[in-house]
């Protein structure tokens, strides 16, 4: 079955993504919380606040609340959203194919050959 715009999966953005980062390193935090993890320049209150907001559309996230402030987590993990992220990639820019996306790593950035040692070890170990 096809997938539709409506039941595919969906992709945070670069500023999304590094509010994610924060709540799966935290857990649990307020804006504020979120603020002091990010990097100079600091976005402003409400820019942080509102792209939060928009990730508890997207499902991203969920709070609770206490009183006027607002705790917000993570609904998916980062592993969740990594394997997730990864089969797009995989299916849109390999047909699917491990191998095809492998051999794209190794031709474009070195691989070392303990790194290569790794991934074998890993593939002999799933057998």
């Amino acid at each position: 079955m096809a997938e539709t715009a409506k039941n595919r999966p969906q992709e945070l953005t670069r500023a999304e993504l590094e509010i994610m980062q924060v709540l799966w390193a935290k857990e649990a935090v307020v804006v504020h919380d979120i603020l002091d993890e990010m990097d100079e320049p600091k976005p402003a209150y409400n820019t942080v606040s509102t792209i939060v907001r928009i990730l508890e559309k997207k499902g991203f996230v969920s709070h609770k609340a206490y009183g006027k402030t607002h705790e917000y987590y993570p609904l998916i993990s980062k592993d969740d959203y990594a394997r997730r992220y990864m089969d797009t990639v995989l299916n849109n820019f390999f047909g699917g194919s491990v191998s095809r996306l492998v051999s794209f790593f190794s031709e474009n950035k070195a691989i070392s050959l303990e790194e290569t040692d790794a991934i074998l070890d890993m593939l002999k170990k799933r057998k």
